[in-house]
């Protein structure tokens, strides 16, 4: 089931990309939709994040960008007047942040009703492209309206500051946390939520929408006693195709993404791949392809091998397993569609998934995986909040001093000698790879819309003072360990009164003394180097970032 494809996409430079149960990447910056609790936000700063006034002002090729201060907050996003949302909803507590807003409790005047709002600085759309992903997500929500498993969108409103969009309010938490809490587990329960998960690609793609973003947490429930009410919540990815429509752009998450992904020529046969690694997950608590590095995952995903030898996959049935490797074919064309997946015996109603409860393993495998990708979450959150004025303001710089013509874009032979300037050693090919990474229209040309794009949210887990900064937030006694209660007041802070401390000390802690020292702190941050954003979603373009971040720091 191996899988190879062209390019230089698979290739060591490619780091920093998004969680795999955070952080989405795509070729743009992305927005983090109907942000629940804190507990399954990005690590992503506040709406008043310090990141958020930080995005250069004044760029030098201004027609790909939209412009801060007075003329960005104007200027109109739904591209028509709206009602005054505090007119008709009165706004309540936080519910989450995200890397461009932040959600709220909205109640409805008229009806008394409750929803979620999620409030978009329009400060942070910097570039056209935000502007219309704003745009289009809401498009594809209304698109999707009726259907019972995703996320009622109740309306959209602009001011001269946000843009918010009104939503079904979902109250009933995070998939993984309903499996741990319900404690029986079988096979019958993860074919159960598959079809949901199934049914919405199902329906997406009969509307022509591929999702492009699947996963674990982009679904939640609308409430705690009944897990039909299972709801997609987040469509910041995905996107309107024709049949037989290719797309390259680079979008996902690294243990859900598909190989022909990372190909760069896929199409919504995609989605049911990144379906099947969810199921992969539901039955066994850990996904398909791991590894340590994200090169190495990207390696498993395109090698394609599945692991049905290791516990608990010998217990369990072969209708599963024939169904999980129907949709993981490394082939598009020969893998199950959402349809036929529907179809398989295993996943229908009253099919044959057998009702015997699952290995208490898989249990505490999903309760490990949530329970570590939050804390990384929260600190995360901490490195964002820690980007400078003079880093940000070194972008621009940057990218004037390699526009050598000032033509308000860089050529390749303009990055190639301004990356030499600044230090690098790449080899022209590598130099190629970074051009196509970043240069989002094939225009062969990075303008600096792109290019703030693909270095704003530069990767910060390698630097010292970063990690530093995030566990000195953890340790509040400044002890050199975060204990349980430092814990515990820290996601009191951030809302995730879910999250079970023990868990995560215990994942981490690895000399079980019952505390987290730093060197375990960083140990859980790098290890697998899995993906996490320092600000929410963040570009696949990984290879264009790190030269740059590399590149700024040899100046």
């Amino acid at each position: 089931m191996g899988n190879t494809c062209r390019g230089s996409f698979a290739s060591k430079y490619f780091h920093g990309y998004d969680d795999p149960a955070d952080r989405s990447v795509s070729k743009r910056s992305r927005r983090r939709h109907h942000d629940r609790r804190s507990s399954s936000d990005d690590a992503s700063g506040s709406a008043d994040d310090p990141a958020s006034r930080l995005i250069p002002n004044d760029p030098p090729k201004p027609a790909t960008t939209m412009r801060r201060g007075a003329d960005s907050q104007s200027a109109s996003v739904l591209g028509h007047k709206t009602p005054n949302l505090r007119d008709l909803y009165n706004l309540g507590r936080k519910l989450g942040q995200g890397q461009f807003g932040t959600t709220y409790l909205c109640t409805e005047i008229a009806t008394g009703i409750d929803y979620a709002c999620k409030s978009i600085s329009k400060r942070k759309l910097i570039s056209k492209e935000d502007v219309e992903d704003v745009r289009r997500e809401i498009q594809i929500m209304h698109h999707l309206s009726g259907h019972k498993n995703v996320v009622a969108i109740k309306g959209a409103y602009e001011d001269p500051l946000y843009v918010h969009i009104v939503m079904e309010l979902c109250e009933g938490g995070e998939l993984f946390d309903r499996i741990i809490q319900r404690g029986h587990y079988s096979e019958r329960k993860a074919a159960e939520l598959t079809r949901i998960i199934v049914g919405v690609v199902e329906a997406c793609h009969s509307l022509g929408v591929m999702h492009r973003d699947l996963k674990p947490e982009n679904f939640l429930l609308a409430n705690k006693d009944d897990d039909s009410s299972l709801k997609a919540i987040d469509f910041g990815l995905s996107i309107f195709f024709k049949p037989g429509q290719i797309f390259t752009d680079v979008v996902g998450s690294p243990y859900y993404v598909a190989p022909e992904v990372l190909c760069k020529h896929y199409g919504p046969e995609a989605d049911v791949w990144t379906a099947g690694v969810i199921l992969y997950i539901l039955l066994s608590g850990v996904p398909p392809f791991w590894a340590e590095t994200q090169q190495g995952i990207f390696d498993a995903v395109l090698k394609g091998h599945i692991d049905f030898e290791s516990e608990p996959w010998p217990m369990i049935s072969d209708s599963a397993k024939d169904l999980v490797r129907k949709m993981l074919c490394s082939h598009p064309s020969e893998r199950l569609t959402a349809h036929e997946v529907l179809c398989h015996p295993w996943i229908c109603e009253n099919g044959v998934a057998p009702d015997q409860a699952l290995d208490p393993a898989v249990l505490s495998r999903l309760k490990q995986f949530s329970a570590m990708n939050k804390l990384k979450k929260m600190a995360l959150r901490v490195i964002a909040e820690s980007l400078s004025e003079e880093e940000i303001a070194g972008l621009r710089e940057m990218f004037q001093t390699m526009d050598t013509d000032n033509s308000g874009a860089i050529t390749f032979d303009e990055l190639k000698e301004g990356l030499k300037r600044y230090g690098s050693n790449l080899k022209e090919s590598e130099i190629r790879a970074l051009m196509d990474a970043a240069d989002v229209d094939n225009s062969g040309t990075i303008d600096y819309g792109e290019f703030i794009a693909a270095t704003v949210h530069l990767n910060k887990l390698e630097r010292e003072e970063h990690l530093v900064a995030a566990f000195s937030y953890f340790d509040k006694d400044g002890s050199g360990y975060i204990t349980v209660d430092e814990l515990q007041q820290a996601c009191k802070e951030h809302n995730m009164t879910d999250v079970l401390i023990e868990d995560i000390i215990k994942e981490v802690d690895q000399d079980n003394d019952g505390r987290i020292d730093y060197d375990e702190f960083v140990a859980m941050m790098q290890k697998g180097n899995m993906g996490f954003g320092p600000i929410g979603r963040r570009t696949m373009r990984n290879t264009f970032k790190f030269a740059m971040r590399d590149a700024a720091g040899a100046h």
